[in-house]
């Protein structure tokens, strides 16, 4: 019955014999298969007991047995693998057994405290999470009275355990402003056990934290009634920088103004207020006349103060209800709500201009700027907020253009006229990607010897509806857009890529022939052309560096000439020759034939076709001719439309004509066969002759 009770214990027992510091096991309960799949016969062999012991745990539980004949007893706690090598942590307790035969022995005792283990662990490793929790753990009766805390609820609170021991948790929560209250928070628990919010805790400073919490019930077996646990996480610190994030987002760093982004809100809501109120709103936008030299002359720094300074006059004109913007640089969107007629804006604008007006002082310098001011009216003009602040921004560049230090009010029927301007530009920017634009040539001949010296690049529109548009039906759309520069830049390419064609087809031209074509006063101005150019023709080599030759319009303004003539001296250093194209028609045509450098005038095509029957115009052609020569420029004529307007020009010495007498504008296709031609009939020996015998 022993063996029976003894094979069935969960507890193992063993025996040892005893020499000293030496041991050895003389027998083994048979319990010890089931409990850890071990036989007897295996725990018998020399050596086993080493070699299944933990190796982390070993050298501690051989040095308690080597000291067991001394001490009497060991009592010690190890993991033991069990035959499929998983560990068991064993509480083993040996006590000696002296013989009567003067022999020692021992009896062991193994007990498997696995499970005891593991759930102490959990123990420790609770305590420790609650220790050192960065978060506040408070554990609450079930009237939520504190009963224990860890240290993190000291830190975020301030508050330590005996400060707070027995008070109600929610004694420390502010509930202002908080969605329901209480009653809310005490409703969730009773119906989920559960809470989760954000709520602001009272530090015993006195000052409040923002904090996360969560409140559990945790039900106890022996109670009635749960406990809770509360979890609080200071989120005080992720406030303030999703506050400083806010203000980086919605305000202007340099002024403190509300920037586009809030000014689009607020302009919404402006909106939205003056629809229900059926008053006026007036959308302002604001920018600065005479900024840009103040920032070139004294620099940014100089400049920002200025900003702040104005910004700050600007603020003192305001009505509480009223919102002032910065959009960037210098200009300014200013919302004026609730406005019972025009002369209330007006007022307002008046003297806020006027403030602007007056000097700022920084340092020892005065500085001085003006202000125009483009308005919109809301509910006059019945758009949406992005288009109110649109029509107000053109209306500051009518007042801008009508001589600034101006307010404008917005022109619906000025608008229809740029919305078309528009549409006609991106019509024009579209036929540019289709391939609808095309280039025609215009031969350039020497009436003396029949040379054909140049060909002039003429832009068309080959529209799919209306046909073949000459330029003037388009090019007028473009004026002073970006899509001027592309198409630009489209003909210098298409006309180089034309001209490397022709000399490689052989059709009759000679080497020095040159390609000439028109180029806007802004694109020559535009930075960075020179490079851009210096580029493009280094796709072009052999020869089409020294054959472009760019006509400069003189009847076109050309806003610095220092600046153009720099940039033509940069380009004829690349090989580029450069005309001054209707010459005599211009703003200055002496200035511009002094100070760029020129290789070629062309005489403009009315002076030359009514040069047979006036004398004005004969004469003017008779002096710009000689003086081009007298400066050794080449001099070209265009509006040659007969053979008589030839003989004319060659008999004052101007060789170089263009017109429709001797070639009209043709596409690339066509001017091989013009050549034959040419070079067949020889029109210029007739003219030649006629020279000679008079």
């Amino acid at each position: 019955r022993l063996n029976y009770l003894m094979a069935s214990s969960p507890v193992m027992t063993y025996t040892l014999k005893v020499d000293g510091p030496k041991t050895r096991i003389t027998w083994g309960s048979a319990n010890i298969q089931w409990l850890l799949g071990h036989t007897v016969e295996q725990a018998m062999v020399y050596d086993w007991w080493r070699s299944n012991v933990h190796p982390e745990d070993l050298p501690q539980a051989i040095q308690n047995v080597r000291k067991l004949h001394l001490s009497g007893k060991v009592d010690q706690v190890f993991r033991f693998a069990d035959a499929a090598g998983r560990y068991h942590w064993l509480h083993d307790e040996i006590r000696l057994l002296p013989g009567p035969d003067g022999t020692t022995e021992a009896l062991g005792v193994w007990r498997d405290i696995t499970e005891q283990q593991a759930r102490e662990e959990k123990l420790r490793l609770a305590a420790s999470v609650f220790e050192n929790s960065y978060d506040a753990v408070v554990v609450t009766d079930h009237r939520h009275c504190v009963r224990e805390i860890n240290p993190a609820f000291t830190r975020i609170t301030g508050f330590r355990a005996d400060d707070v021991e027995g008070l109600s948790l929610f004694s420390l929560f502010v509930w202002e402003g908080m969605a329901g209250g209480f009653q809310e928070l005490q409703r969730s628990i009773d119906e989920s056990g559960h809470w989760h919010g954000e709520i602001p805790i009272r530090h015993r400073d006195g000052q409040e934290r923002a904090c996360l919490v969560s409140i559990s019930a945790v039900a106890a077996p022996a109670r009635a009634n749960p406990h809770h646990v509360a979890v609080l996480s200071d989120i005080s610190h992720l406030k303030a920088h999703q506050a400083e994030l806010d203000r980086m987002a919605n305000y202007d760093a340099l002024t403190g103004l509300p920037n586009r982004r809030l000014l689009a809100d607020r302009l919404a809501q402006a909106v939205a207020r003056a629809g229900r109120s059926g008053r006026q709103l007036a959308v302002c936008y604001l920018d600065l006349d005479d900024f840009k030299p103040i920032n070139d002359r004294f620099g940014h720094a100089v400049g920002d103060r200025y900003l702040v300074e104005v910004t700050s006059r600007l603020q003192q004109n305001l009505r509480g209800e009223d919102t002032l913007a910065r959009l960037g640089g210098d200009e300014f969107v200013l919302l004026l709500n609730d406005l019972d007629d025009n002369a209330e804006w007006e007022s307002i604008l008046q003297r806020l201009m006027q403030q602007v007006q007056q000097p700022v002082m920084l340092g020892e310098h005065a500085l001085t700027a003006s202000v125009s001011v483009g308005v919109a009216l809301y509910p006059s003009d019945d758009v949406d907020a992005d288009t109110l602040l649109r029509h107000a921004d053109q209306a500051m560049y009518r007042a801008k253009q009508g001589g600034r230090n101006r307010f404008q009010l917005f022109d619906m029927a000025q608008d229809r006229e740029v919305q078309t301007q528009r549409e006609q530009t991106a019509r024009l920017s579209q036929a540019l990607q289709h391939g609808e634009l095309v280039l025609h040539y215009q031969p350039q001949v020497n009436l003396q010897t029949g040379e054909v010296v140049g060909l002039e690049a003429l832009l068309r529109w080959q529209h799919p509806e209306a046909g073949l548009l000459s330029p003037e039906a388009f090019l007028g759309q473009m004026a002073g857009s970006d899509l001027e520069i592309q198409v630009g830049q489209w003909v210098i390419e298409t006309a180089l890529r034309q001209l490397r064609e022709w000399l490689a087809q052989g059709i009759g031209l000679v080497p020095e022939t040159r390609v000439s074509v028109n180029l806007e006063s802004r694109h020559l101005l535009h930075p960075g052309f020179s490079g851009w150019l210096e580029r493009t023709l280094d796709q072009y080599p052999g020869g089409a560096i020294d054959q472009l030759e760019l006509e400069v319009l003189e009847s076109a303004a050309i806003a610095d000439l220092t600046l153009a003539a720099r940039v033509m001296s940069d380009c004829r250093a690349l090989g580029v020759r450069f005309a001054l194209d209707d010459f005599g028609t211009g703003y200055s045509s002496l200035a511009y034939f002094r100070a760029l450098p020129l290789d070629t005038v062309k005489i403009d095509r009315g002076f030359v076709r009514n040069m047979l029957d006036h004398d004005d115009d004969h004469n003017i052609v008779h002096s710009v001719a000689y003086l081009a020569q007298a400066f050794g420029r080449a001099v070209v004529a265009e509006g040659v439309e007969s053979m008589a307007h030839a003989r004319a020009l060659l008999s004052m010495g101007c060789y170089l004509a263009q017109g429709y007498a001797l070639a009209r504008p043709m596409p690339a296709e066509q001017l091989a066969s013009w050549l034959e031609q040419w070079e067949r009939t020889r029109p210029w020996d007739v003219l030649v002759k006629e020279l000679i015998r008079s």
